[in-house]
């Protein structure tokens, strides 16, 4: 479940956290809450913020380089994800991913996003959740460089690399 925190001090006693704004992503991804993505709480369930997370970044892809990502020869799988939740969301909101890059590997990809809801004519982020992909061959499973295609498009918003 994921319940609205009471303050942003809820989160950590001993660090003051801020978190992002939209306008700090260098891509977003819109994406609509439906009927069902509600639970019986009233909102929206924590495994759907992961649904969406997912949709933006492939759906970016998809829109970025111009190709069905699901046709090349090597796959982006999720390899670790985690996601901090800040405030509820649930339907009818309308929603923004903010997609940027940590981090561009030679087989995988480290994605920053930030889930963003309209609170008062303002967007407030609900969530953030970093998410890394690895690129692997689509018939062998072993890994493999990120396609070139990829790659162009994903170095377009990289923010930081370690």
């Amino acid at each position: 479940m994921c319940a609205p925190l009471n303050t942003l001090q809820d989160m950590s006693p001993t660090t003051e956290f801020h978190p992002p704004e939209l306008h700090s992503y260098p891509a977003m991804w819109r994406i609509d809450t439906r009927w069902e993505d509600n639970d019986h709480y009233g909102h929206v369930n924590n495994v759907k913020y992961y649904s969406y997370f997912d949709s933006a970044v492939n759906g970016w892809l998809m829109h970025a380089t111009g190709v069905d990502i699901r046709e090349l020869g090597a796959v982006g799988l999720v390899a670790e994800s985690m996601c901090t939740y800040l405030r509820s969301v649930s339907f009818p909101d309308q929603l923004m991913v903010g997609l940027s890059i940590e981090r561009l590997g030679r087989s995988s990809v480290t994605y920053s996003l930030g889930l963003f809801v309209e609170v008062s004519a303002v967007q407030v982020c609900a969530a953030t959740c970093r998410f890394v992909h690895v690129y692997v061959d689509r018939a062998t499973r072993q890994t493999v460089t990120i396609p070139d295609r990829i790659r162009t498009a994903a170095s377009t918003i990289v923010v930081a690399e370690d």
